[in-house]
């Protein structure tokens, strides 16, 4: 049975951040992403979300990686967040644009110094000839970057994952768990929830 939602699967999820905070030691947002290839073929990989509002879900990455190109052809990607620690997982699943430049200008500024220079040094994706060649290149940008501010590559910046379902899966007895999903009615921007079978 559908009903109309009164608090957001977003604030739901903000609050299962907030409780991830307390319990997982390490990265509690991390969250697989999924993409596909314009071959049709998925892809997933660990990102760490680094923004969660009413507007969607916000990551950084190199634009010419694999997942950078994949995002700006397909625009439809996935989150899986999952904590062991509370027993629940968060599924979400929209389209996905970038963010602005001033937002991943920001972001970038609060990174330390060592990820900045990282993030012009590396060629995410790229063939590399051994782990020198990336160390090499790393000393050379430190040397270049000395004493000034290290400012963000144009091929560096954020994606935001607007959501139009997400799931909320948490562990049951006898694998009889809970699933409620969520799905946003795109003709008044309400959401709709509903159970499933586990």
């Amino acid at each position: 049975m559908l009903h109309v939602v009164v608090v957001t699967p977003i604030e739901r999820t903000l609050e299962a951040f907030e409780r991830a905070k307390q319990s997982e030691p390490d990265y509690p947002d991390a969250a697989v992403l999924a993409t596909v290839g314009e071959d049709g073929r998925p892809s997933a990989r660990i990102v760490l979300v680094r923004g969660a509002d009413e507007r969607g879900f916000t990551f950084y990455t190199n634009y010419r990686s694999r997942k950078g190109s994949e995002l700006d052809d397909q625009r439809f990607a996935a989150l899986c967040f999952y904590w062991k620690t509370l027993r629940e997982q968060i599924r979400v699943e929209g389209t996905v644009s970038r963010v602005s430049a001033a937002e991943s200008d920001a972001y970038f500024a609060a990174r330390p110094r060592e990820s900045q220079i990282g993030a012009h040094a590396s060629s995410q994706s790229e063939h590399l000839a051994n782990r020198g060649e990336l160390e090499r290149r790393v000393e050379e940008l430190t040397a270049q970057f000395a004493g000034a501010p290290v400012p963000r590559p144009s091929h560096w910046g954020g994606y935001r994952l607007t959501p139009d379902r997400l799931e909320f899966w948490s562990e049951g007895a006898f694998r009889l768990h809970d699933r409620i999903v969520y799905d946003l009615e795109p003709s008044n921007g309400s959401w709709r929830e509903q159970r499933l079978f586990p």
